[in-house]
């Protein structure tokens, strides 16, 4: 499988991968990572290649961070593959046994991050997968409760979902005030967590061509849209718009903000792709754990063709570490803040020192 040898030569990593194997990706924190091989291996009987990422590991150390080191998890010797480059149910059951044992390991603390390689919605789509795609699947076995959010990130290009993998039919009735507001304080509160941005920016796009028009067009700017960005400000998150998205990426105005809250899938993710390109990443934002993948699919009109470009596989891996850095270094930052500290003006006495 052409996975697991691109991954060996990703930024001169050394691998110890048996070709033609294929796996899903999880992440340790630690380079020394035995403990975490040997209790995968006796629990689930599976392969574990430890996939050394040379540049994470120069960068941890100039940080003074622990090293890092990426498993592959190796649940099927070979996969499955029609004449024709299409998988078949087998494909999708083999995906399947990958995802459920890599949340249940990162569940049970074995792993810290998840890197996801893309999935086949007909082949994997099954009584036991039940799901609209990856984003679904992870906020059932992993939210705990949390509503799960899509991100994709490049560089400094983040767009965020209200809808994800809803038909065009379907989208304006999930336009709510409730949906766009809960997806605003969301986006807002990854952005600090887990981008390490403070007081970010968010464009908010519109609905309707030339955002409704004053309602000749539509009215879920005026009606829903618009008053949900000033609930948001009332809230001091600072959020814009509603911008028509045509021109909004157009005229490069995505430049200038941290964030940028699409309605629906395909309005966010076309100007998305043709930025990023190679570079993007998908993020699964809200819940407790962090997962990334790839922001391209299965591609299997070129399986096996040594076409493949690795560059997103990559930034999903660097992206993963840099979240879950973040996600520690804010929560160690905000652990014990000071409390406030009344003053009167002119004096430099606290108010219990005043005789």
């Amino acid at each position: 499988m052409k996975t697991t040898r691109t991954l060996a030569h990703l930024d001169g990593g050394v691998a110890r991968a048996r070709a033609g194997s294929t796996g899903l990706l999880v992440g340790g924190e630690r380079l020394d990572a035995s403990h975490r091989v040997a209790a995968l291996e006796e629990r689930a009987a599976l392969q574990v290649v430890d996939l050394v990422l040379e540049a994470a590991a120069e960068q941890a150390v100039a940080l003074d961070l622990p090293q890092l080191a990426v498993q592959v998890v190796v649940a099927h010797a070979r996969p499955w593959l029609a004449g024709d480059g299409h998988g078949d149910a087998r494909t999708g059951q083999a995906a399947l046994a990958a995802l459920e044992r890599a949340t249940a390991d990162l569940r049970d603390g074995l792993i810290d991050v998840l890197v996801t390689a893309p999935i086949n919605k007909q082949t994997i789509h099954s009584e036991a997968f039940n799901f609209p795609g990856h984003t679904e699947y992870l906020q059932e076995r992993l939210g705990e409760g949390r509503e799960a959010m899509m991100i994709m990130c490049g560089g400094n290009l983040r767009v965020a979902l209200v809808t994800i993998h809803d038909s065009i039919a379907t989208v304006a009735a999930g336009i709510t005030a409730k949906s766009v507001s809960d997806k605003l304080a969301a986006f807002n509160r990854s952005l600090t967590e887990d981008f390490g941005i403070h007081g970010p920016r968010i464009a908010v796009l519109a609905l309707n061509p030339h955002a409704g028009d004053a309602g000749v067009i539509g009215s879920e700017e005026t009606e829903i849209i618009a008053p949900a960005i000033a609930e948001a400000n009332k809230r001091k998150i600072l959020a814009f718009g509603p911008y028509p998205a045509d021109g909004f990426f157009g005229s490069g105005a995505y430049t200038k903000f941290d964030g940028i809250l699409a309605m629906y899938h395909d309005q966010g993710l076309i100007p998305f792709k043709l930025l990023a390109a190679e570079n993007g990443v998908n993020f699964t934002a809200g819940l407790p754990y962090v997962r990334t993948s790839p922001d391209h699919g299965t591609a299997y009109d070129i399986a096996g063709q040594g076409k493949a470009d690795e560059q997103s596989m990559r930034e999903a891996i660097y992206t993963a570490i840099d979240i879950y850095r973040n996600r520690r270094r804010e929560a160690e930052a905000t652990a014990n803040p000071l409390r406030k500290q009344n003053f009167d003006k002119g004096s430099d006495r606290l108010p219990a020192e005043r005789g």
